[in-house]
C-alpha cells in the first residue's frame, strides 16, 4: 500500500468531550491520501451521566450499526474499487466516532492504493478500534464487513417489523423528550409486543441539521400505552443530540417509566453523506439485528 500511516498526535487530547471541536459545521478539505488521524472520538460518558447512566454499570447491551455506501480505493493497477461497508461498534466502547470525521476518514481511502479488499478491511478494523477504545484501559474489536459489487444485490430492503404506532390519530404538543408521556398498566396481563414508528426525528447536536429515523421497540411486561409511546417518540422532534444517546435516552426512559421485564430499542436513521448510524440497545443478550435498509434509506 503506497501511503503513510499517521499516528495520533500526542499533543492533541486523546478523547473529546466537546463535539464543537469536531469538523461538524465547518468547511473541510478532503484528504486525498489515507489518514486515520481524521477520526474524531467523543466520550460517551458525558451524555450518559446526564441520563443517570453510570460508567461500568450499563443497563443495556448492544451496538451501533453503521453502513457506509460510499467506500472506494485504488487497486495496485490504479483501478478504482467499490464496496458497501457494515461496521459494528459495541456500546461498551468508551467513545462514539463523530460522523463527519468518519466520512472524511473514509474519503481518505479514495486515492490510496491497497493490495486487496482484505488489506482495506484490516486498516478499517484497526483504525476504528483504536479510536473507539481510545483513552480506555480496555481494548476490543470492531466488526467490519465489506461487500463488493457482485454482492450488492444481496442487500435487503425491508421495513422494520412490528405494529405501526403511526396509525394512531393523536394530538402532539411536546417536541422535547418528555418521559412523563410514557406509562404502562401494571394491572393487566403481561404481553410481548413489537411496536414501530417512522416519526422519529432529532437534530444534530452541533449543526442542528435534522436526523430522520424509524424506531422499533420490543418489550415484555405490562402493556405500554401506545398513544403515549408515540407522543414520546414525536417529542424528540426538536431535540439536539447524536443518534446513539437518543436511542439510549429512549431505552432508559421506557425502562424507568414503563418497567418492562425485557426491552430492546432499535433506531434506524436515514443516511447522510453516504453513512447511516443505527443504534441498538437491549436489556438481554441476543443477536444483533440483521443489516437491512428501510425504504427511507
Amino acid at each position: 500500500m503506497s501511503t503513510d500511516n499517521q499516528p495520533h498526535d500526542p499533543n492533541v487530547p486523546n478523547v473529546h468531550d466537546t463535539p464543537e471541536q469536531s469538523q461538524l459545521g465547518r468547511a473541510s478539505a478532503y484528504a486525498d491520501r489515507y489518514d486515520p488521524s481524521l477520526l474524531f472520538p467523543i466520550a460517551r460518558a458525558t451524555q450518559r451521566e446526564a441520563m443517570g447512566i453510570q460508567a461500568g454499570a450499563l443497563p443495556f447491551f448492544g451496538a451501533d450499526l453503521w453502513t457506509a455506501f460510499e467506500v472506494s480505493w485504488l487497486n495496485p493497477r490504479g483501478k478504482p474499487q467499490l464496496a458497501i461497508a457494515h461496521f459494528t461498534i459495541p456500546c461498551e466502547t468508551p467513545n462514539i466516532i463523530e460522523s463527519k470525521s468518519f466520512k472524511l476518514y473514509l474519503n481518505s481511502f479514495n486515492n490510496s492504493t491497497f493490495a486487496s479488499v482484505d488489506a482495506v478491511r484490516e486498516h478499517l478494523r484497526t483504525d476504528l478500534a483504536e479510536a473507539a477504545w481510545r483513552g480506555s484501559d480496555q481494548t476490543g474489536g470492531i466488526g467490519v464487513k465489506l461487500l463488493t459489487p457482485e454482492l450488492f444485490d444481496r442487500e435487503p430492503v425491508h421495513e422494520i417489523d412490528g405494529l405501526d404506532l403511526d396509525r394512531l390519530d393523536i394530538e402532539c404538543t411536546r417536541y422535547q423528550p418528555a418521559p412523563e408521556l410514557l406509562s404502562s398498566d401494571a394491572t393487566q396481563v403481561h404481553v410481548n409486543e413489537t411496536l414501530t414508528s417512522r416519526l422519529l426525528k432529532s437534530n444534530c447536536l452541533v449543526t442542528g441539521q435534522p436526523d430522520w429515523g424509524s424506531v422499533q421497540i420490543r418489550y415484555s411486561g405490562p402493556p405500554i400505552d401506545q398513544a403515549g409511546l408515540l407522543a414520546y417518540i414525536v417529542s424528540f422532534r426538536n431535540h439536539n443530540e447524536f443518534h446513539e444517546p437518543c436511542a439510549e435516552r429512549m431505552f432508559t426512559d421506557i425502562w424507568r417509566q414503563c418497567q418492562p421485564t425485557k426491552l430492546a430499542v432499535y433506531a434506524r436513521y436515514t443516511r447522510r453523506g453516504g453513512l447511516d448510524i443505527n443504534p441498538f440497545r437491549t436489556s438481554w443478550p441476543q443477536a444483533l439485528p440483521a443489516n437491512i435498509r428501510t425504504a427511507r434509506q
